[in-house]
């Protein structure tokens, strides 16, 4: 059997799949990547499952090595000696570093066959907050081993290929994401709502995989108001009491109390997802429609890609 060293851990390196959305019903976060998207990706790219477990690394990332020849794909954030978006093999022994993230902050690595780790309420994912899920429900350290399940995986003639870069979304520069309004939009003042939409918010440190919290003009509102607490998900943008906004991410909480302004449509979350604090974001409104037929396209594409992987490796 395949196993994956841990040599140096990184910042925060966790093992990740695509969460547990069927526990909401228990009070527990979905979890999961924070990017799923490239995490979708970086799995498709070496023959898994798109929900094959993986790492998630924050900032700085991991040095690993292998038992046996293993393809490797890192997808997300560019990592420096790496290729980026494209299947890789790492012999036996090798040292694979990640260590230095030059744009985002999030990269995933998938290996052909999955991490083997055991699920909680069927899922991979970790759950650092709550302590369980991935491995040992923590952070991985250094001397960690990781056991890599069964795969056939394997490709012929890579020099000439790599995935389009406008595949997956990488708006660093001041990036606009949009949202649809959500049902406290009506409650803020509407000068604060032009200035939401006219100002940059930039991201402060207390961001975690829980929210990623903003400053920038103050959504104020308009009435006194006050709302008993509801049902969130990933992308619901709260305003607390000082205005300053929180985009609600992975491992939110599936109830709160706070108003919500609007809610980053799901094609646009992975550009959240891969800020970093002090840059900066805008947001743009959009409707309903047009958010499901970015997603539509989405899924499109991601089967397009697919089958076009699956050519590849016959």
């Amino acid at each position: 059997m395949n196993t994956l060293f841990v040599d140096q851990p990184g910042m925060l390196t966790t093992v990740q799949d695509l969460g547990r959305p069927a526990a909401r019903r228990y009070g527990v976060p979905v979890g999961g990547a924070m990017d799923p998207l490239a995490f979708r990706v970086a799995n498709l790219l070496v023959g898994n499952p798109e929900s094959a477990a993986g790492l998630e690394c924050t900032l700085t990332g991991p040095d690993l090595s292998f038992a046996a020849d293993t393809w490797i794909a890192v997808c997300g954030a560019a990592v420096r000696g790496v290729p980026e978006a494209k299947p890789v093999c790492v012999r036996t022994g090798e040292k694979l570093s990640l260590r230095q993230l030059r744009k985002g902050c999030r990269a995933y690595l998938a290996v052909a066959g999955g991490l083997e780790v055991p699920t909680v309420l069927g899922s991979a994912a970790t759950y650092t907050r709550g302590q369980f899920g991935g491995y040992e429900g923590r952070a991985l350290r250094a001397r960690d081993r990781l056991s890599i399940g069964p795969s056939s995986t394997s490709y012929r003639d890579l020099e000439y290929w790599s995935l389009a870069a406008e595949f997956l979304p990488r708006e660093l520069n001041d990036p606009e994401v949009r949202f649809v309004p959500g049902p406290q939009w009506s409650w803020f003042a509407a000068e604060a709502l032009d200035q939401f939409q006219l100002e940059a918010y930039r991201v402060l440190p207390q961001s975690d995989r829980m929210g990623v919290r903003l400053a920038g003009p103050p959504v104020t509102r308009a009435t006194r108001l006050e709302m008993n607490s509801e049902p969130v998900s990933a992308g619901a943008i709260q305003v607390p009491p000082d205005g300053q906004p929180i985009v609600l991410m992975a491992d939110c909480q599936t109830i709160g109390g706070y108003p919500k302004v609007g809610h980053v449509i799901a094609v646009d979350l992975p550009i959240v997802a891969q800020l970093r604090s002090g840059e900066t974001v805008r947001f743009r409104e959009c409707t309903l429609e047009e958010a499901q037929h970015l997603l539509l396209e989405r899924e499109a594409d991601l089967a397009k890609l697919r089958a076009g992987l699956e050519l590849k490796r016959a």
